[in-house]
C-alpha cells in the first residue's frame, strides 16, 4: 500500500492549492455566488441590479485572468471566477434585452 504522502490524495492534500490552504476552500465557497447567480435566472428582469451584475462580471474576469498569473496557479479559483461572470454577463444580456424590447413595443 502506498504511504499517505504519495499517494494521489497524499499529493492533493499537501499541495500548494489543497484543503490545508486558502486556495482551496476560498474558490470552495465562491461557488455559492454561482449558484445563487443560476437562482437569479428566474427572476424578474426589472428586479435585476444592473450595478451588481457590472460588478461580479469585472470582478469575475478579472479574478479569471489573475488567478492564472499568480503563484501557485490556481486553475479553480479561475474556474468559478469565469462560471460567476458568465452568470453576471448572462444577467447583464437579459436586461439589455428587455430594454431593447420595451423600446420597440413604445
Amino acid at each position: 500500500m502506498a504511504s499517505a504522502g504519495t499517494s494521489a490524495f497524499g499529493k492533493f492534500w499537501n499541495s500548494s492549492v489543497g484543503p490545508k490552504t486558502i486556495h482551496f476552500w476560498a474558490p470552495a465557497m465562491k461557488w455559492g455566488l454561482v449558484i445563487a447567480g443560476l437562482g437569479d435566472l428566474s427572476r424578474p428582469v426589472d428586479q435585476i441590479s444592473v450595478k451588481q451584475q457590472l460588478s461580479l462580471a469585472a470582478t469575475g474576469l478579472i479574478w479569471t485572468r489573475w488567478s492564472t498569473i499568480i503563484t501557485p496557479k490556481n486553475y479553480s479559483l479561475a474556474t468559478v471566477n469565469f462560471f460567476v461572470g458568465c452568470t453576471a454577463a448572462y444577467q447583464l444580456a437579459r436586461v439589455a434585452l428587455a430594454g431593447k424590447k420595451s423600446e420597440e413595443k413604445a
